[in-house]
């Protein structure tokens, strides 16, 4: 009996309470509710601190500007306004051009001695960086790696294409390339304005708009859209990756992508299984594509014999190096 009564006692507590807790609860949420509806809807403190800490801000434009040693005629508002747009865009997208500035410290010490054994202006450097952004990436057009071949363009600059071998993925090889289509363009046009121009354009489409339009100067060509921008967003890349702090980028050595080191190693016959030959040298698959991406499949068939020259990881180069410095430094250290 007793407890059977405290067992009712309890249940009817129970049924006190629980409309008062209820009610309590719903109070809770009213008040929370009300508070942050009040606080959000105060336009001016609120849009008082979104402008103190949230601050977007014109560019500085520069006075003089070159490409390759050759003026660009910032005095005209068309090339002004076109400057400024690839600006204010490489700029303020901060995430892609932080990624230019750790990728080029891993790849411009690769690109930039063949660009000047090959004769070719070291401003063409940045011209890879609007092509591809420095990866092997796939235009949806076809082209590929990060000089941006064609396959039927990449075969007439000696590149190899096959099932297992594209040689559009190595970089060393596609420079070699890219630079003899950008002498070649040298010799049509005279100037290296026009050579950039012709390497987004291609030589024939840029031959086509000079008969009709009867100008030879890029600045005083109507091109399409993605031509017309090409050489100010080469512009833009070159003026911030000089200038990085000028633009607010700031970072450490140790921000940046370091090269990966390895050790040649000559290949004069079919490989079965890159997965067992990558082991038999003390690494594996993954980080032997990563150095040789221009290899396509998991095999080479060399049946002729031809030599291929691989790179193979150097012991602990998959290590991150020490930590050094903390101090911010420029592009250029």
């Amino acid at each position: 009996m007793i407890r059977l009564s405290i067992k009712r006692l309890k249940k009817s507590l129970i049924r006190l309470f629980y409309p008062v807790l209820l009610l309590l609860t719903l109070a809770m949420m009213l008040v929370m509710f009300t508070f942050f509806r009040t606080d959000l809807n105060e336009s001016i403190p609120f849009q008082s601190l979104f402008q103190k800490h949230y601050q977007i801000f014109a560019l500085e434009m520069p006075s003089e500007l070159s490409f390759a040693g050759e003026r660009v005629p910032m005095e005209f508002f068309d090339v002004h306004e076109s400057f400024d747009r690839e600006l204010l865009i490489n700029t303020y997208w901060q995430s892609q051009t932080l990624l230019f500035f750790k990728r080029a410290n891993r790849f411009f010490p690769v690109i930039e001695p063949i660009l000047k054994e090959n004769n070719i202006p070291d401003d063409f450097k940045y011209l890879a960086i609007a092509e591809s952004g420095l990866t092997n990436s796939t235009s949806p057009a076809g082209a590929v790696g990060f000089w941006q071949f064609l396959s039927g363009t990449a075969k007439d600059y000696g590149l190899e294409i096959r099932e297992d071998i594209d040689e559009r993925y190595h970089l060393e090889k596609s420079t070699e390339a890219a630079c003899r289509f950008l002498h070649e363009s040298y010799e049509t046009y005279g100037n290296w304005t026009m050579v950039a121009a012709s390497y987004n354009a291609g030589r024939r489409g840029i031959n086509n708009q000079i008969d009709i339009q009867k100008q030879d100067d890029y600045y005083d060509l109507l091109l399409n859209e993605e031509t017309a921008r090409y050489l100010f967003r080469i512009l833009a890349i070159k003026t911030i990756m000089e200038n990085p702090e000028t633009y607010g980028f700031m970072f450490r050595q140790k921000d940046l992508y370091q090269p990966v080191s390895f050790y040649s190693l000559d290949v004069d016959s079919t490989v079965t299984d890159f997965a067992d030959f990558a082991d038999s040298f003390g690494t594996n698959y993954k980080m032997l594509k990563f150095l040789n991406p221009w290899l396509r499949k998991p095999h080479l068939n060399n049946r002729s014999g031809r030599v291929y020259t691989l790179k193979i990881p150097a012991d602990n180069s998959r290590l991150l190096p020490p930590a050094d410095s903390g101090d911010p430094v420029s592009a250029s250290n």
